[in-house]
This record gives structure tokens, sequence and C-alpha cells, in this order.
């Protein structure tokens, strides 16, 4: 089942189930406890992302072809870092590049988002997915100067400007993808495809980042993670390629969909 999250006309934040024909049909409940689709067909309204995190855990150097494009040794264990929850941004909404505290440097990067359905701590790989809802597509926006050059050796500062983590069109229930490592991932900028990848090229699958990320570590109900990048980022084109005003960016995963927002410069 494929989900989505929108705001009614009368400003009403629903979740509702995505039907063949394009229709929707009205969720009652709550996803991370006992939900219900309706019979009742809802007028979509204006799409959000499909959840609200309750925290945002990423994982840096997931591809081994990025690892190799960025000059990096393969990691031993997986790279981690955070983005705020206040960082999401609703599909065909902007992306805006920050002026206050100034980027030259914004870059793009298309990542298949792993939602959690269930509190869980020092789970095992063997039985990991059993606490996945589901997946969604995520561009882990990154402002290299900041997560390079100014961040002080800490890549949190460069990742986590407002609307620099867009997720969305909708989540897809586990169920739908029982292998998640196998999924065709791309990133689309004006046109042009950037990124091209399969999610089998990740170091660390998605079993092993939920047994080590849930490692006397209490994952909440609502957790996100982003599973990491492949090959194709901007900074590691000659020369880089940064987002400009005025540009679009599509992320599209095989068996969830596209994600796209067009990128400004901060008010």
């Amino acid at each position: 089942m494929k989900i989505i999250r929108h705001q009614t006309s009368n400003g009403l934040i629903q979740h509702a189930a995505l039907q063949a024909d394009g229709t929707a049909l009205r969720i009652d409940g709550d996803l991370f406890g006992n939900y219900s689709v309706t019979g009742e067909a809802v007028k979509l309204g204006k799409l959000l992302a499909p959840i609200q995190p309750t925290a945002i855990f990423c994982i840096g150097l997931n591809y081994r072809k990025h690892a190799e494009e960025s000059n990096a040794p393969i990691p031993q264990q997986p790279v981690l870092f955070m983005k705020s929850p206040g960082a999401v941004q609703n599909p065909g909404d902007n992306i805006e590049l920050p002026q206050h505290l100034k980027s030259d440097e914004v870059d793009y990067e298309c990542e298949l988002a792993v939602v959690i359905g269930k509190r869980c701590k020092n789970v095992s790989k063997a039985n990991a997915l059993d606490y996945v809802l589901g997946y969604t597509c995520a561009n882990d926006v990154s402002a290299r100067d900041w997560q390079i050059k100014r961040g002080g050796s800490q890549w949190c500062r460069g990742k986590t400007f407002d609307t620099f983590a867009p997720l969305g069109p909708c989540l897809v229930l586990k169920d739908e993808i029982p292998d998640p490592n196998t999924l065709r991932i791309q990133t689309v900028l004006n046109g042009k495809t950037m990124q091209d990848s399969n999610t089998s090229d990740m170091i660390f699958d998605i079993p092993t980042l939920i047994e080590f990320l849930s490692g006397s570590t209490t994952l909440l109900p609502g957790t996100v993670i982003l599973t990491g990048t492949p090959q194709g980022v901007g900074a590691a084109m000659k020369p880089p390629v940064f987002l400009q005003p005025g540009d679009k960016v599509i992320i599209e995963i095989e068996k969830i969909g596209a994600l796209t927002n067009p990128v400004v410069a901060e008010a």
C-alpha cells in the first residue's frame, strides 16, 4: 500500500491510501499504532511529507562507488550523522539555498529513506525488517562548504539547514518492497540524469543499518533513516555542479515514485 499525507482545503492534516486508479481513501487512526483504511474517498489537498519524523539518522559513504568518487576508504562500520526534523520539506515545495549563513556549494543526494514503525532497541539483523513501517524517497541536501570547510569536522551544520530533507511523495509499506536492496535510484537535475544506481551497491544493507543504529539506542516509531547516496553527486563533478535558483531536482526510486523540488534562494 502507498500512503500519502496531505492537508485538506479546510486545513486538516490526514493520511490517505492511494488506489490504482489514482483516487485515495481516507485513513483513520495512527500509522504507528492502530489504523484502518476507510471506504471514504477523499479529495486530495496539498501534498505533505508522508510523515513527521521523530528523529532523522543519516548514513554517509554507504555506496561503494560514491566512496570511490569521494576518494574515501570503504568504512568499516556505518558513518553516522543526523539532521533536525525541522529540515523536512514537502514534495513540490522549495529547497532554499542558505543566504543568512550563506552557502554557494549546495548539493543534491538521492537516498532511500527507511521509516521505523515500532519502538526497537538492540535488534538483530535477522529480524530488523520486522520494525520497518515502509520506505520513501529522500534528498539529503548538503551545503558542502559548511559540511567540509566550516563545520568544525562535523557534518550536521552543512546537512540540516531548513528544507534540506525533502521526503516523499508517498510512504510505501514494506510488504510491497520485500527487499529494499534491489531498487534503482536516480537524481535528475533540470532534465539531466546525475545519479543512476541501485541500492544493491550499499556497503551496509538496510538490516545491518537497523541493527547498528538500534545498538544500545532506542529507535522510536517515526524515526527516519537516510541510507546513503550513490555516485554522481555534484561535488564530484568536474567542474562541480551545485544547485542554483531556478533548478528543479527529482529523486526517483523504483517502486516508490518521484520526489520533485524546485530550488530558490532563501528569502
